[in-house]
């Protein structure tokens, strides 16, 4: 097999070491040398594994993407002049079962780098990592303060206050002045009800009856904790958010671009742009974005016979953030992206239907990025104008089904 890399090292990483492979290939009759070294994880400790690397001439570097353990190394080899540092999918480099230890998985890699047997993962540089931190914390935020009001409105319940029965949100000005009132210990549901403000005011009746309930100091106490939890977790997302306005200030074109598709807001922009970056062109095509980001059909196929088309596992919060904007586009009549939506949920079902409209997304994406040009929406008539025939006899099949005798004239 040919040899791609004559001297390639492959760290296996773990949280308080790593088994570092470097392989030398042979040339004529002499022989391969495969040297397996300990290094521990600490920064000295990598600083000289890559003098180590250095002095060797290692000129690729292969690491599997185990956890948060791989990124002291690779954030420290990186710049490591004439060496490629690849990070690669540990599905990519499975050893043998039976056969696995730290040792051969080290050498494992090696072997495969050497013969250019895989392919890098992305790795975003410096500035789009800062960004990306800062997304995924105000993600994980938002879904703990989400957490702490479901914990609250299950206090609520125990208590035999049905506020949010009535109040879609019991977090928002209504529903505060009521909890706070209620921690403070007002407990007559009148005084309560009236609390309320623009359009809740006409279901004032309706409020009486769910603030009459068996609210203790017990609730009392637990409620003034999750309040305050709420409150620093709304806090955390505002500091965060000022923070992302700051980093992103050089992406703000690319973002504006996104913002011109239905359904991608300001919040869905900014966790696009850091996961995927701000320079489309690393994709060489808007094929391999989806692929990339997990958004199209899978392939498993043997003697002939298709097993599955499953989608392959894809960034979990670049999936979370368009799958909701594909959701806002399904409830939205007057968009291309819902009608597409709809015909697809009514063939395949509405998870595939979103999974096509998050792959719609990412391809018009990917051209906004190379071209520069904003989201043009077709209309949500496109198909009856693609295709006016098919348009007319599925409308005068479905009155048929339901027993009408149809007859067309075509308006002059």
């Amino acid at each position: 097999m040919e040899v791609v890399h004559v001297r390639c090292a492959g760290p296996d990483i773990y949280k308080r070491d790593a088994k570092v492979c470097v392989r030398i290939a042979g040339a004529g009759r002499r022989k391969t040398i495969e040297t397996v070294t300990t290094w521990a994880s600490m920064t000295n400790q990598i600083l000289a594994l890559r003098e180590h690397l250095a002095v060797e001439g290692v000129t690729c570097v292969v690491m599997e993407a185990t956890g948060d353990y791989w990124k002291p190394f690779y954030y420290l080899l990186e710049d490591l002049p004439g060496v490629e540092v690849m990070l690669v999918n540990a599905r990519h480099v499975k050893n043998l079962q039976g056969r696995k230890t730290d040792v051969s998985d080290a050498t494992w890699l090696a072997q495969l780098g050497a013969h250019g047997l895989v392919r890098g993962s992305f790795v975003p540089p410096e500035p789009i990592r800062r960004l990306r931190d800062l997304t995924r914390a105000r993600t994980a935020i938002t879904r703990e303060r989400g957490r702490e009001i479901q914990r609250l409105e299950k206090l609520l319940e125990d208590a035999g206050i049905k506020l949010s029965a009535v109040a879609s949100d019991i977090t928002d000005v209504s529903g505060r002045l009521m909890l706070e009132s209620l921690v403070e210990g007002q407990r007559d549901p009148t005084v309560l009800a009236d609390l309320a403000k623009r359009r809740l005011r006409s279901k004032i009746p309706e409020l009486i009856e769910a603030l009459t309930g068996q609210f203790s100091e017990h609730h009392a106490f637990l409620a003034r904790v999750h309040l305050d939890l709420i409150d620093r977790h709304a806090a955390a997302i505002e500091d965060i958010t000022a923070r992302i306005e700051a980093v992103i200030k050089p992406f703000h074109g690319f973002r504006e671009l996104n913002t011109t598709i239905p359904g991608i807001g300001v919040l869905t922009a900014d966790v696009i742009i850091a996961e995927i970056g701000g320079d489309t062109s690393r994709f060489p095509t808007p094929g391999h974005l989806a692929s990339w980001a997990g958004t199209t059909p899978g392939s498993n196929e043997s003697a002939g016979r298709i097993k599955s088309t499953r989608t392959r596992p894809g960034n979990p919060y670049l999936q979370g953030a368009l799958g909701a904007a594909a959701m806002a586009c399904a409830q939205n009549p007057t968009t291309y992206l819902g009608a597409r939506y709809r015909r697809i949920a009514s063939r395949r079902g509405p998870q595939k239907a979103n999974v096509a409209i998050q792959h719609k997304m990412l391809v018009s994406i990917w051209h906004m990025g190379m071209d520069g040009t904003l989201y043009e929406d077709p209309g949500s008539d496109f198909y009856t104008r693609l295709h006016p025939e098919r348009a007319t006899s599925r409308a005068v099949h479905q009155l048929e089904t339901m027993g009408y005798q149809v007859t067309l004239d075509r308006v002059s």
